[in-house]
């Protein structure tokens, strides 16, 4: 039986409404070829630092680091060991790459109708060629065409950074990282940027929090002994992000609820934490919420764009996380108040022309009932793009319908890709890309916005927008 031939759909992400979707095609044609602003994500430094690197085959490249993969394999019963997961203890799990990719080609069916099963299909037709749909039977086949394309040259990541056509990505990196690969990227003139993320210093009971706060100590050349101290080591820390290119900070929360402490309080759960005692989880959290106002104080001082991730339970699963560690498909979304909880820092910098918030949310419910209504009044904020589990087509369109008859598209950071899995970078923009598109066709169709206002409003969705939030 010959395999069917694999292909893309021009018109994907559009309406089949004939009228809709040529004005979709034509705002699209507008915007498609627009330079790529990458302003949050989570790509390691070192894959392009070192001109020389590449990457080693496809299942490192596109299945072991990549938790929206190995999830949903996970959701059907395949063992994450056999997708090639390292385990925390260094326990045995599958080595063999040929070994791993067969099993996710026979489980691909999986991602039908999901936004993964969207992104890996356009990475495997556009970028390394693949004309037959992965399965069991095409698994080796597909194995060998990619790794042809990963030994070749242009394959590089560098080479494939000029060829995306990157304007400037953004990695995410902890206070006291080495920012060595940022300097030598800088010294070759490549534009990207460290981001600053304080959480494993700021997180009292994080699992590594000592191991962080000693790096902090080791990089800003400051003995941490208390809050003052605490603060100054971040204040070096953020000057000497600021010198090698970052414009933003990011912090993640399980709420929004930011309130100040006497200083005396947050004082003795610093030293709770230094003197090698365990924070309870609100006490984790009354601190954190202590600094992220300090966090703002400083981002209205340096210019930094400060960026919150609100409403993600991490680690649910706890076996998963006890065998496996951060980061492995277990965090779940859950409600939040983003009114009462951000009261207190949006009326001091809320304001301030000089201060920039970016939010990103798990909770939908809150779009149109709380996210809006404060982007539409606080002129220092701004709506991160539609995050994680609603990066998709129809998590897309419900953001753009819930947010902009209250916020306006202005008041919106654009599109940012977020993700650890450098191919798919483009194609997550082309999937915003040709879904804002979409939906400006629907609305201009329904006569809510005028036809000539429509390639300057998909211009900003696709491009402006993210460098006006990010100040890149």
């Amino acid at each position: 039986m010959t395999a069917r031939r694999w292909t893309l759909d021009d018109d994907r992400c559009f309406s089949p409404e004939p009228r809709v979707r040529d004005r979709a095609r034509a705002l699209y044609a507008e915007v498609r070829d627009l330079p790529l602003v990458c302003p949050h994500g989570h790509v390691a430094p070192a894959l392009l630092a070192d001109p020389d690197a590449r990457f080693p085959n496809p299942a490192d490249l596109l299945i072991k680091p990549d938790h929206y993969v190995f999830r949903m394999l996970y959701s059907q019963g395949v063992p994450m060991e056999a997708l090639g997961v390292p385990t925390r203890d260094g326990t045995e799990v599958e080595s063999d790459p040929r070994a791993i990719w067969r099993t996710f080609c026979a489980h691909f069916h999986l991602f039908r109708g999901t936004p993964t099963g969207l992104w890996l299909k356009a990475e495997l037709i556009e970028l390394f060629g693949v004309e037959e749909v992965p399965s069991e039977a095409t698994a080796d086949r597909i194995y060998d065409r990619i790794q042809e394309r990963l030994d070749a040259p242009e394959f590089r990541p560098r080479a494939l950074f000029e060829r995306f056509g990157i304007e400037t990505l953004a990695t995410t990196d902890q206070a006291g990282d080495d920012l060595a690969p940022h300097a030598a990227m800088r010294e070759a003139g490549l534009p990207v940027v460290p981001t600053f993320r304080p959480d494993g210093v700021l997180h009292l009971a994080s699992e590594d929090w000592r191991a962080q706060l000693d790096a902090l100590e080791a990089r800003s050349d400051v003995q941490i002994t208390g809050l003052d101290a605490l603060f100054e080591a971040l204040a070096r820390r953020r000057a000497t992000f600021r010198e090698l290119g970052a414009t933003a900070t990011d912090h993640a929360s399980l709420t929004p609820e930011i309130e100040p402490l006497p200083t005396h309080e947050a004082e003795a759960l610093l030293q709770k934490a230094l003197s090698g005692g365990a924070p309870t989880p609100e006490e984790d959290h009354r601190f954190h919420a202590h600094a992220l106002l300090r966090m703002a104080e400083m981002a209205r001082e340096d210019g930094m764009t400060m960026q919150i991730h609100v409403g993600s339970f991490r680690n649910h699963h706890r076996r998963i996380h006890r065998r496996f560690g951060l980061d492995k498909g277990a965090d779940m979304p859950i409600a939040v108040d983003w009114t009462r909880g951000l009261r207190t820092l949006l009326n001091e910098h809320g304001h301030d022309p000089d201060f920039r918030l970016v939010l990103f949310t798990l909770d939908e419910a809150t779009y149109a009932r709380e996210l809006a209504p404060l982007a539409g009044h606080y002129p220092a904020l701004r709506l991160g793009a539609p995050w994680w589990f609603f990066d998709s087509v129809l998590g897309m369109d419900r953001y753009l319908d819930r947010v902009t008859e209250t916020a306006g598209i202005y008041n919106l950071a654009g599109f940012n890709d977020d993700t650890r899995a450098f191919p798919s970078i483009p194609t997550r923009h082309d999937v915003w890309r040709r879904t804002a598109c979409d939906w400006l066709a629907r609305t201009i169709e329904r006569g809510l916005i005028d036809a000539e206002d429509g390639p300057e409003m998909a211009r900003w969705l696709a491009y402006d927008a993210a460098k006006a939030a990010y100040r890149v």
